[in-house]
């Protein structure tokens, strides 16, 4: 006779992963998402890349919400400072990932802003 213990453990780990992807896929964001540049211009935001390459959204969002307009509108409440986010925090997470010879995302400003 069969113990169908093995069976019945398959079957609930195939569940849970099931239903950790469909929480996952809830959670990601926009693909793409293009941030108000200010003069400079807008700047293209590759999210989903990001989102699987960090795993942990809080690298960025413990900065900002996960809102749309949150950078903008923590820098009118006067909570974030001009460049902040993407000097202090983006362009950082860049360079160490350059320095330690990964491949890495822009490390300037003209590298990020499209002019309209």
């Amino acid at each position: 006779m069969r113990k169908p213990l093995p069976y019945l453990l398959l079957i609930v780990c195939i569940m849970a992963g099931t239903v950790t992807l469909g929480l996952a896929a809830q959670k990601m964001g926009a693909k793409e998402m293009n941030l108000p540049g200010g003069s400079r211009g807008d700047v293209p935001f590759p999210h989903f890349n990001h989102q699987t390459k960090l795993g942990d959204c809080n690298v960025c969002h413990g900065l900002f919400p996960q809102t749309k307009g949150s950078i903008e509108k923590l820098k009118a409440d006067g909570k974030l400072k001009s460049k902040q986010v993407m000097n202090r925090h983006c362009i950082r997470c860049h360079k160490a990932e350059k320095k330690a010879g990964n491949a890495s995302g822009p490390t300037t400003c003209a590298q990020c802003h499209v002019r309209s």
